[in-house]
């Protein structure tokens, strides 16, 4: 079953910070975080298969590291097309955006060489907002 692993925000632009939970709010993102404006990159998503990659590298990484809002367990994130919604617990996300372009480069990549979050990391805007935390599923509607 696809799970939350772990939610993060950070009311500032960068690294995120693992919470207890989240809020999701229509139209904005999630409450209290620097990129909850709107858009096409209201929610940031990483599955935790793809940060186990790059701990394989030796690196030590604390979950947000990558500035994203939530960690996914169980399911294939950049399989999803564009448009493709999910529900985790009672919010609904619409997926946006695959992959990003990164404007500089990011301390991962400088002790790696490599970062996955512009190849892997998944954006979605928020349908219908609500709470979710760790352990919720995860449905591909």
């Amino acid at each position: 079953m696809p799970k939350t692993k772990a939610t993060c925000i950070n009311k500032e632009k960068g690294r995120k910070f693992s919470t207890l939970e989240v809020e999701l709010v229509k139209d904005l993102g999630i409450s209290g975080d620097f990129h909850a404006k709107g858009g096409d990159r209201q929610v940031s998503l990483l599955a935790s298969e793809s940060i186990a990659k790059m701990r394989e590298k030796g690196l030590t990484l604390d979950d947000g590291a990558f500035g994203e809002n939530i960690i996914t367990e169980g399911i294939n994130l950049i399989s999803l097309n564009i448009g493709r919604h999910l529900k985790i617990a009672n919010t609904e996300i619409e997926i946006t955006k695959i992959g990003k372009e990164c404007v500089k480069r990011c301390e991962i990549y400088y002790q790696t060489g490599d970062c996955i979050m512009p190849r892997e990391g998944v954006f979605a805007k928020v349908l219908n907002g609500g709470v979710i935390k760790k352990g919720d599923e995860i449905k591909i509607l």
